[in-house]
């Protein structure tokens, strides 16, 4: 039985008799829990919302920049001038909000 309340979800699984403070404990884990879940998916939202207000040409770059192209071999895959590249790639780290 305590196995499958885990693999269902179980924070922790209490046998009668039980104090009362393995009960506050597994309750306070539990909000714990939800608590970094939720912290996680609004960081992940906002990270969704930023990439998505790159246009599709600082998306590229970015995908470059991430994979440690120099601004030269990007404007070369792209057939762009270097200066394009750098004017997109600050864009990408303004919008991304990257320090690097």
């Amino acid at each position: 039985m305590s196995v499958q309340a885990m693999k269902g979800g179980a924070i922790e699984f209490l046998t009668k008799p039980f104090q009362d403070q393995d009960l506050l404990d597994a309750i306070a884990l539990g909000h714990a829990r939800d608590r970094a879940w939720l912290q996680n998916a609004e960081e992940l939202s906002e990270l969704q919302r930023r990439y998505d207000s790159l246009t599709p040409r600082e998306r590229e770059v970015m995908n470059f920049v991430v994979s440690g192209r120099l601004n030269k071999q990007i404007a070369g895959d792209l057939g762009i001038a270097e200066i394009t590249v750098k004017v997109h790639r600050g864009q990408v780290m303004k919008k991304m909000h990257a320090s690097s």
